[in-house]
This record gives C-alpha cells, structure tokens and sequence, in this order.
C-alpha cells in the first residue's frame, strides 16, 4: 500500500523491532488518545506513524489512534509539493496530452463522496469525506484513444504505482482527489493531490499523485508486483471477507 494505505512502511531492513518499554508506552498512548482532545489525537496519530515505520513487527498497526489511519511509506522520504510546483500530468494515449496545477483543477467542478476506507491489512475507517475531480472527467478532456485499455498512476515519491482499467478509472466514485475529511489533503494523507477509487482497497488509491498515463494494458502497480491483487474490490479480493465500501 502506499497509503495509510499508503504503502505498508518502509522496507523491512531499514526498521528495528520496537522493545518491550516502548511497545506498552505506545499501547497507553493508544488507549489515551481514545478519550483524548482532538489536538492530542493527532499528535499521537504522527507518533504511531513513525512507529510503525520502524516496526516490521507489526505490532504498532493493532493500536487504536484519534483518526482511525495508519501512515505509510515505501520511499524513505518524499519532498513537499504545493500551489508553486505542484503538477498532475495526462499522457499516454490521448489526443490531447496535458499538466494541470493545483489551481486548473480546484477550478474543475468537484465531486464529494462519503464512503468507508477499508485498508487490505483490516483496519477501517467509516464515513470518511473525500472530494475532488472525478477521473473520467480529465479523461475526457484528453481524448482518449480508441486502442486505450488501462490507466498507469504514478507518484511523486518516485516509487509508487498503481493501475486501473479504463472501465474501472471512468466509475462515478474515482476521484483525483484535492480534500479528505473535509479538508486540504495534508502530507502524510498523500496531498496535495491522490487518488481515490473508493470500492477498492485503500493500496490503489495512490498517494502524491503526479501522473496518469493512459496505456493499452494493466500495469500492475507497486504492491501488485509482491502480491496484491491487481483487480482490488474490498470483500471480493485478496483472500479477505470485508464488507463492501460501496
């Protein structure tokens, strides 16, 4: 997952197991944050993040925290974008190939949705708030070729990728999304830009989107290629027995 999704960590070799005193100091942050202000909520959602980045045991990802998310990476950093630098190209095979800045596609009409998000290692988050640009929308605007078939996403970590089919990338609930939980997406959350197919689970939705490439053919994305399944419904994929989100 590059995800909250947003990838499941760093790779193994750069973290450590946490220790025993640390793990049970973790376990009494989380049952803090349960009944904590919202503000100490985040900060300990920042703090297990780190942790878990560290921690190929897994065992950081079974406390509970304020928001319900759980951060990850597969880069070892990712530099900050916005309104200055920021760009989303469409490429591929279009008529019409294009780079949209932050303000072309707050420009664009906006799409809000309300859907849960259902990570492939189990853990959800009901009624999460998502608006942005439905993909088809920018799809459409680049004319896509006869002989298309797929869609490549690719991010700027410079590492992660994922894919849909055509069919998949044009469904009313596939956004290039601007705004999670009712605000700017933030960093850790994969802004200022990601994807977000809210019937499948959260790995596709690619965090730091810079690039959708329109192809003839699937590409399997980043965690595809160790595993995951290309075609990623939640409840229908994956060896897992979710309830749908959608």
């Amino acid at each position: 997952m590059n995800s909250e999704q947003s990838g499941v960590g760093r790779p193994p070799e750069e973290g450590r197991p946490v220790g025993r005193r640390v793990f049970l100091g973790t376990l009494g942050l989380g049952a803090l944050g349960v009944v904590a202000a919202p503000a100490l909520q985040r900060g300990m959602e920042a703090f297990l993040g780190t942790m878990s980045g560290k921690d190929p045991t897994g065992l950081t990802g079974l406390l509970p925290n304020g928001g319900g998310f759980r951060y990850y990476s597969v880069a070892a950093s990712v530099p900050h974008k916005g309104p200055a630098d920021y760009r989303l190209t469409v490429d591929g095979l279009v008529d019409h190939p294009g780079s949209y800045t932050l303000a072309d596609l707050r420009a664009q009409p906006q799409t809000r949705l309300v859907k849960d998000v259902q990570c492939v290692t189990g853990w959800r988050v009901p009624g999460t708030p998502f608006e942005g640009v439905r993909l088809s929308r920018l799809l459409d605007a680049a004319g896509v070729r006869d002989t298309a078939r797929a869609i490549r996403f690719t991010c700027f970590d410079g590492t992660y990728t994922e894919s849909l089919t055509l069919d998949q990338a044009r469904r009313a609930d596939v956004l290039v999304a601007l705004r999670m939980q009712d605000k700017d997406i933030g960093h850790d959350h994969g802004g200022p830009v990601r994807l977000y197919v809210a019937p499948m689970y959260f790995y596709k939705s690619a965090k730091w989107l810079s690039g959708i490439t329109v192809t003839d053919k699937v590409e399997p994305g980043y965690w595809e290629h160790l595993g995951y399944d290309v075609d990623a419904w939640v409840g229908h994929s994956n060896g897992r027995s979710d309830e749908p989100t959608s």
